[in-house]
C-alpha cells in the first residue's frame, strides 16, 4: 500500500516535469497552404497566430474563419499527440505492465 502511495507521489512529480517540458515544445498548425499558421505549446497554449495579408480582405471573412479554425485544430491535434506520448512514457516508467499505459 505504501509502495503504491510512493509511486503515486513519484508519478505526480514526473507529470509536473512533463508539463514543464511541454511548455518548451512548439507545434504549428497550418491551413490554406500556409496562409494561416497557429503556433502552440505542447500544453495547448496558443503563442502566435499568423494570417497572410491576402486573407485580410473583408470579402474573405468566411474563408479566414474556416482556415483559422482548421489551423487551430491541427495545432491542438499535434499538441495532444505529444502530450499523450509524454504522459504514456511517464506511466510506463512508473508502472510497467500496468494495463492502459502501453
Amino acid at each position: 500500500m505504501f509502495d503504491m502511495l510512493g509511486k503515486m507521489g513519484q508519478m505526480k512529480k514526473a507529470m509536473e516535469e512533463v508539463k514543464g517540458r511541454l511548455d518548451h515544445i512548439t507545434v504549428i498548425g497550418e491551413a490554406g497552404e500556409g496562409q494561416i499558421k497557429v503556433t502552440m505549446t505542447g500544453n495547448m497554449k496558443v503563442k502566435a497566430v499568423e494570417i497572410h495579408d491576402r486573407l485580410m480582405d473583408p470579402t474573405r471573412k468566411e474563408e479566414l474563419e474556416e482556415l483559422t479554425e482548421l489551423a487551430i485544430n491541427r495545432a491542438i491535434e499535434q499538441s495532444r499527440n505529444i502530450m499523450e506520448t509524454e504522459m504514456r512514457a511517464v506511466g510506463q516508467g512508473m508502472f510497467p505492465g500496468f494495463p492502459g499505459l502501453t
